[in-house]
């Protein structure tokens, strides 16, 4: 994609995109209010400080942009210095876990402008290695919050910006509620009551003892 602003320009736009309260987050929270769904926040004690937290259901919600968070991004090839084309490592694309190539050496920058776009996130051209290395940052934090999150009981759901357009809005909003229903079925199935155990009673008279 060719990048039609000055480096400048490009800054100054990207300086100016929110963090919080953005009109993707807007319109889920307008969606689960108007369905009467009551929420929280960006509460930091909760991990990953979720856009979304709705304690009742112990679920967390969060809003990805697309191209901050890459969605559907694929990462280019993984190269040796020799040229020749690396298999994926087995735990994610972590060049730690590459055991298998242990006595292969790396390039520590490999390809990283041949990361390939996807139809919902395009790499700017201007300082495109920048811009890759912040979007894998942010996906590995990504990762990390939502493991810590499932492994305190929490569920995570997560909703991408180009699931938010008018024609598909509703459709996923549904999905989030289903989801938020399931998440409060398996906490009262988790926690269900035990019934008091009761000393046996006398039986009651019936009607019919009553009236004479």
């Amino acid at each position: 994609m060719t990048d039609t602003m000055t480096p400048e320009q490009r800054h100054r736009c990207m300086s100016h995109i929110k963090g919080s309260g953005t009109k993707p987050e807007l319109k889920v929270r307008r969606w689960l209010w108007s369905h009467g769904y009551r929420y929280r926040l960006n509460v930091k004690s909760v991990p990953g400080k979720p856009d979304i937290v709705l304690r009742t259901y112990r679920t967390a919600i969060f809003v990805n942009g697309c191209f901050w968070h890459g969605h559907r991004l694929r990462f280019a090839q993984m190269y040796d210095v020799r040229g020749m084309k690396l298999e994926e490592p087995r735990s994610g694309n972590n060049l730690r876990d590459l055991q298998d190539f242990a006595r292969v050496e790396l390039e520590q920058e490999y390809n990283k402008r041949d990361l390939q776009n996807s139809m919902c996130c395009k790499i700017p051209s201007t300082n495109r290695e920048f811009w890759v290395s912040k979007i894998r940052r942010n996906q590995e934090r990504d990762q990390e919050n939502y493991r810590v999150l499932q492994e305190n009981g929490w569920q995570v759901i997560v909703v991408w910006e180009c699931q938010l357009k008018p024609s598909v809005i509703e459709h996923t909003m549904r999905e989030v509620e289903l989801l938020l229903n399931n998440n409060l079925l398996s906490l009262y199935k988790k926690h269900k009551p035990v019934p008091f155990a009761t000393e046996e009673e006398t039986p009651l008279p019936k009607a019919a003892e009553l009236a004479e």
